[in-house]
């Protein structure tokens, strides 16, 4: 795992579409339209599609056929209907105010005569209708290669980065490396995280929350390298106050990784990184019951779950936010789906909201709490990507990314 200081530079050797002349090309794509859908098949959020508008619309003023690729949900490689792009076709048809195309095949003939149409935007159908995406099949990116026969290469899909698919992958790999680009959303999240890497604004504050310690080590971790305050809430929060001697009642703890805690506690310390854990919260009996009282951590009853951070914690997190310069958020910091338990998140995105630093969120269920605010304007960068934002803070290369510059 590379270390923050030993690779900063996060867009080195990447082109961008918006940078070179591409003009007249036929362009292949990847996309990430994975949108919820509710049980009658309508679309439920389409930020996702709206997102890389502007690359499509760049491509088309350079009159560029865009065939697009992109995959929705885990159908497992069997063609499952209700995971069909049909309906994502007309909603980018919609949006962008011009005819798509839709194919129902990635690879084939129905793929080799669409584009033969000249239809100016292609969607092709899900990807992962077919085991050879999840596998990074080479003869399967051969096979949408070969059906598509396009000139350019283009990832615009951030968010699923991190996954070594075919479409991401073993595709990008099949054509030569000055003709393999990153859209202008891939460019924007690259920026955005290029510029908490390098050279941050002091005081540099990190935010890291949600329930599972395991899922954040390695951000964790390396954000130590990089940061001036640290602040853990959350679920994940109470296993480092475990790691501390705190009961915490029948509050989520990862046993297992309470000795991992304690090692990030003593680093921090070491290194004077200032740490900040709840020390008061939330409480109820489970998370639908009315029996709800704010506590101390240290007071926390048996038969009792900590739920979100309590008043006096917010305080806290908000003091230690104050003269910020860099934020970056991940996490929220209780179970926001419940009105009940969500002061804690709404709190922080205030916090925010209201800061002149640099603020730069990732991660879909810290986007929700932001969005159902209204307050998505007033954040310097919301990132498309959760796995994908943790494994760059990681300090991991993502290999959507590797495949551009290979």
């Amino acid at each position: 795992m590379a270390n923050f200081k030993e690779k900063l530079d996060i867009v080195e050797g990447v082109r961008f579409v918006d940078e070179n002349n591409l003009r007249g090309s036929r362009v292949l794509m990847r996309v990430d339209f994975n949108v919820p859908i509710d049980e009658a098949g309508q679309i439920l959020d389409d930020r996702r599609i709206r997102a890389v508008l502007p690359t499509i619309n760049y491509l088309l003023d350079e009159k560029c056929q865009v065939v697009l690729l992109s995959h929705m949900g885990r159908p497992k490689g069997k063609r499952v209907p209700r995971l069909s792009l049909g309906i994502v076709a007309k909603r980018l048809s919609r949006l962008l105010e011009k005819d798509v195309l839709f194919v129902e095949d990635c690879i084939g003939e129905k793929v080799k005569l669409a584009v033969r149409t000249k239809a100016d935007v292609i969607l092709c159908e899900n990807v992962r209708f077919y085991p050879g995406e999840t596998e990074n099949s080479e003869e399967f990116a051969r096979e949408i290669f070969n059906s598509v026969e396009a000139d350019i290469y283009v990832n615009d899909a951030f968010a699923v980065s991190h996954r070594k698919h075919a479409s991401l992958y073993a595709l990008a790999l099949l054509f030569p490396v000055e003709k393999r680009f990153a859209g202008i959303l891939m460019k924007k999240e690259l920026l955005a995280i290029q510029r908490i890497l390098l050279n941050p604004k002091k005081p540099f504050v990190a935010i890291v929350g949600g329930a599972k310690v395991s899922d954040k080590i390695g951000a964790l971790k390396n954000l130590l390298s990089l940061v001036d305050k640290l602040i853990i809430g959350g679920a994940m929060a109470f296993t480092f106050l475990v790691a501390m001697g705190i009961k915490v009642g029948n509050s989520l703890v990862e046993k297992e990784f309470i000795d991992v805690a304690k090692e990030i506690i003593d680093e921090a310390n070491r290194k004077g990184i200032k740490l900040y854990l709840p020390v008061d919260c939330v409480i109820a009996r489970d998370i639908n019951s009315n029996d709800i009282k704010v506590v101390p951590v240290y007071e926390i009853p048996d038969g009792y779950a900590a739920f979100d951070i309590g008043p006096a914690t917010i305080t806290l997190f908000s003091e230690a936010l104050a003269d910020a310069r860099t934020i970056v958020w991940n996490g929220p910091m209780g179970v926001f789906e419940k009105e009940q338990f969500a002061k804690g998140s709404y709190s922080i995105v205030s916090v925010l909201a209201n800061s002149t630093a640099y603020t730069l969120v990732g991660g879909g269920d810290t986007d929700v709490v932001i969005t159902k605010m209204g307050e998505q304007h007033r954040i310097s960068y919301i990132s498309t990507g959760g796995g994908a934002f943790i494994e760059i803070l990681e300090g991991k290369e993502l290999p959507g990314i590797t495949a551009l510059r290979a």
